[in-house]
């Protein structure tokens, strides 16, 4: 079968992603032209990098490969990142490693631990709920709650005003709609606002405290740093979790023979998550910027260009991947890149992987049988890779 070759092919098309398939121009890319340049249009003119070695590379380079003047394509029209130098997902370090130290304890280890017990009872609720209702949006009724939930929780957010958020997240994550989406987000920032001022006359224990008194090189955190860095917290904290667990499920459900397999066997269980997280590669692509001329395989790149990670690319990359194309639970090893790489690793991977461990593992317990109720609708995003709805019924054990 032959493929288009990319001039034939928008990458920064929305629609490539909601209706087509970019994974043959990827294959094409990777085979024919890895480190390839795209010119300007309404976005920047970029490089598009789709090896797994090389994507590892620009990702374990913090010095030569920038975070800080942004991590995601933005059209030229709406100008700069606000959040770049500032946030933890688009500083470099030292700052990065000097922010990322005021948040990291509520992400070790021993922290995940201590909330598993909650996260378990969230989602038995979760779930209870859904049976009850039948037939649900597997994406906004089930994958959302549980990561919003912790992340609202870390964050000190009240119970009372968690259902608000989460209709608001909801939206502005998952919306189709662009003007929905930036509404819902302004909401959200409004409803920061207040909490990190009731934060600075009363502190607690939770992450938007830490943020709020928390010092970086000596200095409190501007009131805007602290707001940029709540919307990093609560972005990093449901995207990935929402977009793996919903995907995941539509692969089970594309391939039920591997649900009932991880439902006899529970030691597979770590396996499959991982295998989940590559195969739905939530995070389509990511951008750093070149600070100093340097090489990349046989290309060129010059101070302040802007080279394109396409991460769901690298994760089915032949080269290191046997059978990239096939959904296997069992796959060992499995050095996926959907957590990132290097410096910007992802800071609630840890919690990433226990909710997903947890949300499955509630759902063959306790659901005898999840079915799809009408055709499931990907998002229409260059950004991230997922669905914005998925209706199933759910029957329970």
């Amino acid at each position: 079968m032959s493929v288009l070759a990319p001039e034939a092919v928008d990458l920064l098309d929305p629609e490539l992603y909601a209706t087509g398939d970019p994974y043959p121009v990827w294959r094409w890319m990777r085979d024919h032209d890895p480190v390839r340049r795209h010119g300007e249009t309404d976005h920047p003119a970029f490089w598009s990098v789709t090896r797994y070695d090389d994507v590892r590379t620009v990702y374990n380079d913090a010095r030569v490969f920038s975070s800080a003047q942004g991590i995601l394509l933005r059209p030229l029209a709406h100008g700069k990142d606000p959040g770049g130098g500032r946030t933890l997902a688009l500083t470099d370090p030292p700052h990065h490693k000097a922010l990322r130290s005021l948040v990291a304890d509520w992400f070790t280890t021993r922290s995940v631990r201590a909330l598993e017990d909650a996260m378990r009872a969230a989602v038995r609720q979760v779930v209870a709920r859904a049976v009850e209702l039948g037939e649900c949006d597997f994406v906004t009724d089930i994958a959302a709650r549980l990561p919003l939930y912790v992340i609202c929780r870390l964050m000190g957010v009240p119970d009372h005003e968690q259902e608000m958020l989460f209709a608001l997240t909801s939206k502005a994550f998952g919306a189709g709609d662009a003007q929905v989406r930036s509404i819902a987000h302004q909401e959200i920032m409004a409803y920061f606002v207040e909490l990190m001022y009731r934060r600075m006359d009363r502190p607690e224990d939770d992450l938007v405290s830490a943020l709020v008194n928390g010092e970086v090189d000596g200095k409190l955190l501007s009131e805007e740093d602290i707001l940029l860095n709540c919307d990093n917290l609560l972005v990093g904290g449901t995207e990935n979790v929402r977009l793996a667990v919903s995907g995941g499920m539509a692969t089970f459900l594309d391939h039920p023979a591997d649900w009932e397999r991880l439902r006899a066997d529970r030691g597979l269980m770590p396996s499959a998550v991982e295998e989940v997280l590559r195969w739905t590669s939530s995070a389509t692509h990511i951008m750093r910027t070149v600070t100093e001329p340097v090489t990349l395989r046989d290309r060129l790149l010059e101070a302040g260009d802007k080279v394109v990670l396409w991460t769901p690319s690298a994760n089915r990359d032949e080269r290191h991947f046997a059978d990239p194309d096939v959904f296997d639970i069992a796959r060992r090893p499995n050095r996926h890149l959907a957590l990132g790489s290097g410096e910007h690793f992802c800071l609630g991977a840890m919690m990433t992987r226990t909710e997903m461990r947890i949300l499955f593992t509630e759902l063959l317990d306790s659901v005898r049988r999840v079915e799809r109720t009408g055709p499931e609708v990907p998002l229409r995003s260059i950004v991230v890779n997922g669905l914005e709805s998925l209706p199933v019924r759910i029957t329970a054990a």
